[in-house]
């Protein structure tokens, strides 16, 4: 099992799940979860949400899939941007815990940026931590100007991971967040590593997956894990998708391999604003 070490030591695992529209359709409700518990079992401890997901949708439909699993599992939420007063943050996670039938939040992240001043959001953040509501917190679509004042507001220091758009056809943060984060320590948790299942599969990535024995999505997957600050949350709604994604954490890039997806895929070459989906 490949792990991300967290500030402050804590270890969670590279490898996790995204559940963006999970829950939203009465008749996948019952295979999604069937999926969400497989993860589970196979190590991918690591599951992710957010209120905006559903409107809470997505949220209630975990609080009934993890039943009798939450203590295994390392549980991520977000709250809107329009939430992220120093009351509007106490509210909005209160009614993630609700609808999350928990008591407690492994990791919570400010979704975007938005109006409230940083240092509200933080104050908020400490707070619920004094109370055990939550764990970690920490951002989400943050570039490096964003970082760089979350670092110089008081507190900013605490936060724990920034989760932005990452794969291979959008490799923006490859220019300047990522050293950043690296250089600050904090990890990178990437959404949408196979783009919603976008990615060209032809060409470069089915010759990987044929000498490695995997499927094309596998490589793109591990491509993103290949990077030891990265945390990867796929999506996959149904049990087959979910083994897949184990599968790979088992697959070890070489150099050549790189360089061929960084031919097909190519790395930027200049400055651009982080993406968002």
């Amino acid at each position: 099992m490949k792990n991300v070490t967290l500030p402050g030591g804590e270890k969670v695992p590279a490898l996790g799940i995204g559940t963006w529209m999970m829950g939203e359709r009465a008749s996948a409700r019952k295979e999604e979860a069937e999926s969400v518990r497989l993860g589970i079992e196979l190590g991918l401890t690591l599951v992710d949400t957010a209120e905006m997901y559903g409107e809470g949708a997505c949220e209630s439909f975990l609080g009934e899939a993890l039943a009798g699993l939450r203590d295994k599992v390392f549980l991520v939420s977000k709250v809107y941007p329009h939430n992220a007063s120093r009351t509007g943050v106490i509210a909005a996670c209160e009614r993630s815990l609700r609808r999350l039938k928990t008591d407690r939040l492994d990791l919570y992240l400010l979704h975007w940026r938005g109006s409230v001043p940083l240092e509200e959001t933080i104050a908020a953040f400490e707070h619920l931590k004094s109370q055990g509501k939550i764990r970690h917190w920490g951002v989400s679509n943050f570039d490096t100007d964003d970082m760089e004042e979350l670092q110089e507001t008081p507190g900013g220091e605490g936060c724990a991971v920034n989760q932005v758009l990452y794969n291979l056809t959008r490799r923006g943060p490859e220019w300047d967040l990522l050293p950043w984060l690296e250089k600050h320590d904090v990890p990178l948790m990437a959404y949408s590593p196979i783009e919603q299942g976008r990615i060209k599969t032809a060409g470069v990535l089915a010759e990987l997956a044929a000498k490695h024995n995997a499927r094309p999505f596998q490589i793109a997957l591990a491509w993103v894990l290949r990077n030891p600050n990265n945390i990867v949350i796929p999506k996959a709604s149904r049990p087959e998708h979910m083994r897949e994604n184990a599968g790979a954490r088992d697959i070890a890039l070489d150099g050549d391999d790189l360089a061929a997806l960084d031919k097909a895929f190519p790395p930027p070459n200049r400055k651009r604003s982080l993406e968002m989906l």
